[in-house]
C-alpha cells in the first residue's frame, strides 16, 4: 500500500483511476474507529459504478498509518478537515471532490466543506455527527467495557497495526466531558453543494436528529435516506441500497 508523509505523519492511502470523463473524484473519510481496510471493497464498487476515480487513505491514527503520539485534543476533527485532508488533497492534486463521509468522517467532511475555503462538488454523509448525543455517549461508553472484556481488539487487528492506539484514540476523546460541548453547526449555513445524507433507522450511535439539523443548516440541495433494518454503517448493513443511492447522487452532480 502506498503512502504519503502528511503534517509529519505517514498516511497510508489507495487510489483508483477514472473510468468515464467527467466525473469528479470520491474522497472516503471514514468513520471514527474505521481504516482504509476497513471499508473492504465498497469504494471499489462505488467507484466501478459511478466511473469516477477515488481516494481512501487512513487518518492519522488509523489502519497503517502512523499511531498517534499523543491524546486527542476536542478539536481532532477539525484538524483533519482543515489541515490534514487539504494538504493530502494538495499533494495527490486531488481537486472539487465529493466527499463520502462515514460517522466521524462525516463531520470532517462536513467541516471542511463549511469552511469555504476548497471547492467541494458534493457531500455523501453515512451516520452523520454535528453534535454530541446522550445516545452516542452511551453506545461508545458501552463500547469501552465490550473492548476490555472480548477478543476485540483481536478483530481489529486485521485492520489497525496497532488497535490499542486505535481505539483508545478514538474512545477517549468521545468519553472526555469536555468533548459534551462538541458541536459543528456554525459550519453549516456555508455549505451550498448537494448533499445527500444517509442513515441506518436503527443506529445505535445517533438519531435523526442530526440529519434534521443538516437539513437546516446547510444552504445547498439536501436529501436524506433513511434505511430500515439498518444499524451506524449503511455500506455494510444495507450495501446495495447505499451503492445506489451513492451512485445516484453522483451522476446527478
Amino acid at each position: 500500500m502506498p503512502s504519503i508523509a502528511i503534517s509529519g505523519h505517514r498516511i497510508e492511502y489507495q487510489q483508483t483511476a477514472r473510468t468515464r470523463a467527467g466525473t469528479a473524484p470520491l474522497v472516503f473519510l471514514h468513520e471514527g474507529l474505521g481504516s482504509l481496510a476497513m471499508w473492504k471493497d465498497f469504494p471499489a464498487e462505488l467507484a466501478a459504478a459511478s466511473g469516477a476515480p477515488a481516494l481512501v487513505y487512513s487518518r492519522y491514527g488509523y489502519g497503517n498509518s502512523d499511531p498517534i503520539a499523543a491524546p486527542r485534543r476536542v478539536d481532532y476533527m477539525h484538524e483533519e478537515a482543515l489541515e490534514a485532508l487539504p494538504a493530502l488533497l494538495g499533494a495527490l492534486h486531488i481537486a472539487n471532490p465529493i466527499l463520502i463521509g462515514h460517522s466521524d468522517g462525516a463531520s470532517i467532511a462536513l467541516i471542511h466543506a463549511g469552511a469555504g475555503r476548497w471547492p467541494v462538488r458534493g457531500l455523501i454523509l453515512e451516520a452523520p455527527h454535528v453534535f454530541v448525543e446522550d445516545a452516542t455517549i452511551s453506545s461508545i461508553d458501552a463500547a469501552r467495557e465490550v473492548y476490555r472484556a472480548t477478543d476485540l481488539n483481536d478483530r481489529l487487528r486485521r485492520y489497525h497495526a496497532d488497535p490499542d492506539n486505535a481505539f483508545w484514540g478514538w474512545n477517549d476523546i468521545w468519553l472526555d466531558p469536555a468533548f459534551r460541548a462538541w458541536n459543528i453547526e456554525a459550519s453549516l449555513p456555508s455549505i451550498t453543494c448537494p448533499v445527500l445524507a444517509i442513515q441506518g433507522a436503527d443506529d445505535e450511535y445517533g438519531t435523526l436528529a442530526q440529519l434534521d439539523a443538516i437539513e437546516r443548516g446547510v444552504r445547498g440541495p439536501f436529501e436524506r435516506l433513511v434505511l430500515a433494518q439498518c444499524k451506524h454503517s449503511p455500506h455494510r448493513d444495507q450495501p446495495a441500497a447505499t451503492l445506489a443511492a451513492m451512485a445516484r447522487f453522483i451522476a446527478g452532480v
